[in-house]
């Protein structure tokens, strides 16, 4: 025979009255929940830090470690700002390839100007990395240097 479970939101008080006509038709309590105003919460509330663009929460849940599919976009971005793609042109190439922001849309030149910050904190990493140091080097002309 399965239990039943029902859960009951207060809005007054638990009164002795109510807990014995919940006994009476056969409930028993289980848990009683209380709440209260944290001393001090007005100024404790913070506003929550995103996790930066290439990290994920670790399974143990005590560090950040690299998001892959997050870094290749990253890499696929550093390697059209070498190559001096405009926003528009870096979103329309991540879109091509199939790549969603966090939130699952489309890349926009908004959100790849978002990430940018990001880029230039990654950018040693990414620079550093062999996949970077072996990669073909096909660097366009461009205005500024032709």
């Amino acid at each position: 025979m399965a239990n039943e479970h029902y859960r009951e939101i207060l809005t007054g008080s638990l009164e002795a009255d109510h807990i014995e006509e919940m006994k009476t038709a056969g409930w028993k309590p289980l848990a009683i929940e209380w709440e209260r105003v944290a001393p001090g919460a007005a100024e404790a509330k913070r506003p929550h830090e995103e996790i930066p663009f290439g990290v994920q929460i670790a399974k143990d849940c005590a560090r950040l470690e690299e998001n892959p599919a997050e870094m290749r976009i990253l890499f696929v971005m550093m390697e059209l700002v070498v190559q001096d793609a405009s926003l528009t042109v870096i979103a329309e190439e991540l879109n091509r390839r199939g790549y969603k922001t966090r939130s699952g849309s489309d890349w926009t030149p908004l959100s790849v100007y978002n990430v940018f910050p990001r880029l230039v904190e990654v950018s040693p990493r990414i620079f550093s990395d062999e996949s970077w140091v072996s990669r073909p080097r096909q660097l366009t002309r461009v205005p500024w240097n032709s």
